[in-house]
């Protein structure tokens, strides 16, 4: 089978080295890839959004099945446009990927169906949601209503900053026509969770959870990233926890997508918050989590690109899906400033017997030499029977790999590590 895989970051690495696993797969393109992928797939320098370029390239080069893994594909609908033109296609239509697309949306389609989530308002007029923010209980959570590559969420904890938030939104426009409404929500405590699930509209199969290390410091301090690091699976996502959500957030989620006529098939993401009122959701993605299908795909048994298709083809509830009950954990190494200002280009040197444990992100091809080319440069992961002997061998990677300016936080899973052996006090006691 020929397979084209869209999108070029550690996400679609790891969801290309599964695939490669299955022996019917003959040749994997990736669109665009990267340099560091190169090494997996025949990389082509159309870009993710291109979208009658994809088609076109899909259809002359009789691809079998496709996989669209970021979100503005989804949301644009590529996956409409393949299976239109006769490709196969793992991911949501346009109409089910607006579940990421429009977080006005999203909370609209979780109120009327009951699902948990935060308080909020929608606001398309600047004025009247500086009014809001005004009054409003602190901390304030301010979001862009569209996509903003993970980085549209202020969290506000003065009034100021409130009223800077919406500002650098919907006026300064920092995320673009994303920003032409926004939501403003009540601030969540609680843990975090990350939970993917393989949906084809009728069964829902959740994945391992994780646990995403958002904050460029370490600590959790400094700006919010695409993601520095995850575990899986997360320990604060006990089975009772696990069963709560599928009864109340996972299962209704699918039928309200359905009773919209919007049925969702592919990954969907649930960004969860375990409050002390029970688990509400954050947000939805429409897709693989970015770091998280790092730490995920990994502790996956079964043939990915079986349940791929099975997903497709609405048969999932025949599929076999089976998750190892090891540990992973993944470390991003990035260059130094990401988010902000960074400088690339630089030689990227892997051991050669660590390469099949990195996954690249920001990587390409200089004369022949893997050179630095974004913030998040690559991902090193780690599978053990314990999570603090998969993050000692994940850190063990990261201090065998060198290139010039990297950057990583050294205290990826100290949260999770710790929340375990909580845990086990309290089952001791």
């Amino acid at each position: 089978m020929k397979i084209l895989v869209v999108g070029g970051g550690g996400r679609e690495h790891a969801i290309i080295k599964k695939l490669k696993e299955n022996p019917k797969v003959s040749e994997i393109y990736a669109l665009p890839g990267n340099g560091g992928i190169a090494a997996d797939a025949q990389c082509v320098s159309i870009g993710a959004k291109e979208l009658d370029d994809i088609t076109t390239f899909a259809v002359k080069n009789g691809i079998d099945y496709a996989v669209v893994a970021p979100d503005d594909p989804l949301v644009l609908g590529l996956v409409d446009q393949l299976e239109y033109m006769g490709v196969p296609c793992f991911g949501p239509s346009r109409r089910a990927a607006i579940i990421e697309g429009s977080k006005a949306f999203a909370k609209e389609l979780m109120r009327k169906y009951g699902i948990p989530t935060a308080e909020y308002r929608i606001f398309d007029d600047m004025e009247a949601a500086l009014a809001y923010v005004d009054n409003a209980p602190l901390p304030v959570v301010v979001k862009a209503d569209g996509l903003a590559l993970g980085k549209g969420v202020i969290i506000a904890r003065s009034r100021a900053a409130a009223r800077d938030a919406v500002r650098t939104i919907m006026w300064d426009k920092m995320f673009g026509a994303s920003g032409d409404i926004v939501v403003i929500e009540e601030f969540l405590e609680g843990p975090e969770v990350s939970v993917l699930a393989f949906t084809d509209g009728k069964t829902m199969i959740p994945m391992v959870s994780s646990m995403d290390h958002k904050r460029a410091g370490d600590d959790d301090t400094g700006l919010n990233t695409g993601g520095m690091g995850t575990v899986a699976p997360n320990p604060y996502y006990t089975p009772e926890i696990a069963a709560e959500c599928m009864e109340k957030i996972f299962l209704p989620t699918m039928h309200a997508m359905n009773a919209e006529n919007r049925t969702f098939k592919g990954c969907l993401y649930f960004g969860l918050m375990l409050t002390p009122r029970g688990p509400k959701v954050i947000e939805y993605n429409c897709r693989f989590g970015d770091p998280e299908t790092q730490v995920v795909l990994p502790l996956l048994e079964s043939d990915l690109l079986d349940i791929m298709m099975a997903v497709t083809e609405e048969r999932l509830a025949e599929a076999d899906v089976r998750f190892s009950d090891k540990s992973a954990a993944c470390v991003i190494m990035a260059s130094r400033g990401y988010p902000e200002k960074y400088e690339k280009g630089y030689e990227i040197f892997v051991p050669e017997d660590l390469k099949k444990n990195v996954y690249f992100a920001g990587a390409a091809l200089n004369d022949g030499k893997l050179v630095t080319s974004g913030g998040r440069v690559l991902g090193v992961t780690a599978v053990a029977d314990k999570l603090e002997d998969a993050l000692e061998k994940a850190y063990e990677g990261v201090f065998c790999i060198d290139f010039d300016n990297k950057y990583f936080r050294r205290d990826i899973g100290k949260r999770a590590l710790a929340a375990h052996a909580e845990r086990q006090t309290e089952q001791g006691a």
